[in-house]
């Protein structure tokens, strides 16, 4: 966090201390002008508050921010639904952010929710996000953290999690064992532990049923940026396509339905042509066209217990050093995967 101070930026545009401050909270004391030029330098220079005078002040606000890549996907949907649900039981608020995978953006919301002042943060980081400084700085202040959903070892926290190398050596049997030898796997571009959990779930489920792996039906596609989405998933599945697998595993929610769709736009039969089985927690799976085998994660419970650790952290429990939950998944099997 920056080291700017109310002083500083006091100094920078030449007005009180006193009214810094009354304008950084909105007082009605303050002219909206005079609000907007505080509120602009103190964002262009990443002003966080004491947060050691606020709580003297105020004591614990209740509230847990949390900060995910994006409210409209079905499995972050059940996630938020597991969060908001131990957290109403508990008293507490949550402030909800999303990242939209930037970094830049991850690090605004962490900013903001910790200039807030709530007591604790969970964070599912976003693909583009290499770099856990920001998470890290929060953890050595004794803030706490925990991450859930998409991990890394990068920090050392609690963290709560998917079983995917489980999840993936499930899916990739299961293609195995429906007499597919040839399987592609396409995964996000990302850092983050679960795009390696996943890939190694999957050469783990070859190896074991003596299957050669081929590391030319592996692709690796950005998905950070939504606005190039759709080209980069059509750019791996050209050159996937031109090898002729017979099958395809994809490891998150986002590429199974984009991969989904592009097939059935280039005229394929699922899965007389190519079978097609993904992660993916979105209800529209029974019913897509065909009906989209699935690797569905315990996405509430994972909601649920990534929040109620936050909470005991906040309140001071001794939960023990940090540890990783991993929670069992769940192979759907449907008609793009049968044949």
């Amino acid at each position: 966090m920056s080291n700017i101070t109310l002083r500083d930026i006091s100094k920078a545009l030449n007005i009180s201390v006193s009214t810094v401050s009354r304008a950084l909270t909105d007082s009605h004391e303050i002219g909206e002008e005079t609000k907007k030029l505080v509120l602009a330098y103190a964002k262009e220079h990443n002003y966080v508050p004491n947060r050691m005078a606020r709580s003297l002040k105020v004591g614990k606000t209740k509230s847990i921010g949390v900060v995910i890549c994006s409210i409209d996907n079905s499995f972050v949907a059940q996630m938020l639904d597991g969060i908001d649900q131990i957290c109403t039981e508990s008293g507490y608020q949550i402030i909800i952010m999303q990242s939209k995978e930037s970094y830049e953006q991850e690090k605004a919301c962490i900013n903001l929710l910790y200039a807030s002042g709530v007591d604790g943060i969970m964070i599912s980081p976003s693909f583009q996000t290499t770099d856990f400084s920001h998470l890290k700085e929060l953890q050595s202040q004794g803030f706490p953290v925990v991450l859930f959903d998409r991990i890394t070892e990068e920090l050392n926290v609690h963290k709560v999690t998917a079983n995917n190398i489980q999840g993936a050596y499930q899916a990739t049997a299961h293609l195995i064992s429906s007499g597919y030898t040839k399987i592609a796997h396409l995964s996000s571009k990302s850092t983050l532990a679960m795009t390696h959990e996943r890939f190694e779930g999957y050469k783990q489920a070859l190896a074991a049923h003596q299957v050669s792996y081929q590391e030319e039906l592996v692709k690796f596609c950005n998905t950070s940026d939504p606005q190039k989405v759709d080209e980069n998933v059509a750019k791996a599945m050209n050159e996937l396509l031109k090898l002729q697998p017979q099958a395809i595993f994809t490891a998150t929610d986002l590429l199974s339905t984009k991969v989904l769709a592009y097939l059935n736009e280039h005229n394929y039969s699922i899965p007389e042509d190519i079978s097609l089985i993904g992660f993916s927690n979105s209800d529209l799976a029974p019913i897509l066209n065909p009906s989209l085998s699935t690797v569905r994660q315990p996405s509430k419970q994972i909601g649920e217990l990534a929040a109620q650790t936050l909470i005991n952290l906040v309140k001071g429990k001794d939960i023990g050093p940090a540890e990783t939950i991993l929670l069992d998944t769940e192979l759907q099997i449907r008609k793009s995967s049968s044949r």
